[in-house]
């Protein structure tokens, strides 16, 4: 599997990603722009000295990635209606994150609206950080193949 997060702007959010990923051996895709350094005096800065453990791919146009891919894909998002427990996650599947403060464009619910699943909240809550959205989402598609690790 692997995550991929659309403009990230918090670099301690990436941090806490990256060690999730870095204990269950998955990868991590960022689509620029970035709202961070990946300097390494910045990382380490942010926590993210489990960097150097993980795959990390740095994309320019997520929509032209998804485009060229054979993988089911997925994007979380809280204005989407199907629950994330309805799909079922495969080890090679890409799940998608928006930006903490803009989410992910419109283009990609036009294009794909079957692929944007939520984690249930209470009505009018704000969303939930991202570091921890991923780290639900991800355990849930590994709780389905039996804590299967990369």
């Amino acid at each position: 599997m692997k995550i991929i997060l659309f403009q990230p702007e918090i670099p301690q959010n990436t941090g806490n990603i990256v060690r999730t990923l870095s204990v269950t051996g998955h990868s991590l895709v960022l689509v620029k722009p970035l709202g961070f350094s990946v300097a390494n005096r910045h990382l380490k800065r942010a926590g993210l000295d489990y960097w150097n453990e993980v795959s990390i791919e740095i994309i320019d146009d997520l929509y032209s990635y998804l485009k060229n891919t054979d993988k089911p894909f997925y994007f979380f998002s809280s204005k989407a209606k199907k629950n994330y427990t309805e799909i079922h996650y495969t080890s090679d599947c890409l799940i998608i994150f928006g930006s903490e403060t803009k989410g992910i464009p419109s283009i990609f619910f036009q294009t794909w609206p079957e692929n944007f699943v939520t984690l249930p909240m209470k009505t009018n809550a704000r969303c939930l950080n991202l570091s921890n959205t991923v780290a639900i989402a991800l355990y849930e598609a590994l709780r389905q193949q039996n804590f299967t690790f990369s």
